[in-house]
């Protein structure tokens, strides 16, 4: 198998490939989906959390990890144009990490629950020899049309994404180098825009940004046999352009769209949610695999990669 994060994912899909899927979408999207009757949809996802590769205890209250570990879950659900609707949650916790951490853990959890009104319907608990390990799994419901997958992207359409990009990135390097009182270092965000947008049907394509847009908008191009041009002077970001395409953990939306509709829907968005939605590119025929980037009109070939999980 390959030791690249796409690679490894690629040779799984196809050694399941030999295993009917019983109506459940095939893996290449943030969640996986299934008709449940009534014309709705059930999507699922799981995420999972290790401690020193996706989060510092030193540098994390409990509370906010317990908030981050089900915001991250939900953010997938969003990215498939569906509401949330529970959860299940487990928790691998060295003996450090019992009692006091483990209850501060869990009113974080559970105030993200509640404010999304998102139940917790199950899990499992274990000891650990090592770090701190989060895994949850995340359901929602949509309409059967609203679903959004990454497959669905076409030449033309106009690359978007929602708020600013780059902040969280930033954030986790200002906290490397001891500085964790920064305004980036407290950034971390969570679209709820992922359900109107399902909705609308002059979006195409979507997924939550989790690794950068180096790394996810390759998701897009690959499961829809696409290019991509992008602007990186477009590109709405508070820190360097190489930071806001690689840091990942934005948890906000990217996204194509219809680019004859492009105009009245970010009109929509705005007057719906008071942001913008930001144009950085657009959908192409080549599907070379490879991202083309433009500064102000010019082609630039750096080197930039999104996270890679190994």
């Amino acid at each position: 198998m390959s030791n690249t994060e796409f690679g490894f994912i690629s040779s799984v899909a196809r050694l399941f490939a030999d295993i009917p899927r019983g109506g459940f979408d095939a893996i290449g999207d943030d969640c996986t989906c299934i008709g449940i009757g009534g014309g709705e949809s059930l999507v699922i996802s799981t995420d999972m959390l290790v401690e020193n590769v996706h989060f510092l205890r030193d540098a994390s209250s409990p509370y906010e990890l317990g908030c981050k570990s089900l915001l991250v879950n939900l953010s997938d659900v969003a990215a498939m144009g569906a509401r949330p609707a529970a959860s299940l949650l487990s928790l691998s916790l060295p003996r450090d990490a019992t009692g006091a951490w483990a209850e501060e853990f869990m009113r974080g959890y559970h105030d993200i629950s509640k404010r999304w009104g998102v139940a917790l319907v199950g899990g499992d608990t274990t000891s650990s020899e090592g770090g701190i390990a989060v895994n949850v799994v995340a359901l929602g419901r949509c309409p059967a049309g609203s679903v959004k997958r990454r497959s669905d992207a076409v030449p033309g359409d106009a690359i978007c994404v929602t708020g600013r990009l780059g902040a969280s990135a930033a954030g986790l390097r200002d906290i490397l180098a001891g500085r964790a009182d920064t305004d980036y270092a407290r950034c971390h965000r969570l679209v709820d825009e992922g359900a109107w947008l399902g909705g609308r049907a002059e979006v195409h394509a979507m997924m939550d940004i989790s690794d950068g847009i180096a790394s996810d908008l390759r998701h897009i191009m690959e499961c829809s046999g696409v290019g991509a041009e992008v602007h990186t002077e477009c590109i709405p970001t508070d820190v360097d352009v190489e930071t806001a395409v690689c840091g990942g953990e934005d948890y906000e939306l990217l996204l194509t769209v219809d680019a004859g509709c492009c105009d009245k829907l970010r009109e929509d968005y705005n007057a719906r949610f008071g942001d913008e939605l930001h144009v950085i590119g657009r959908i192409v025929g080549s599907a070379d695999g490879r991202i083309v980037w433009l500064d102000n009109g010019r082609r630039i070939a750096p080197d930039w990669r999104g996270f890679e999980h190994y």
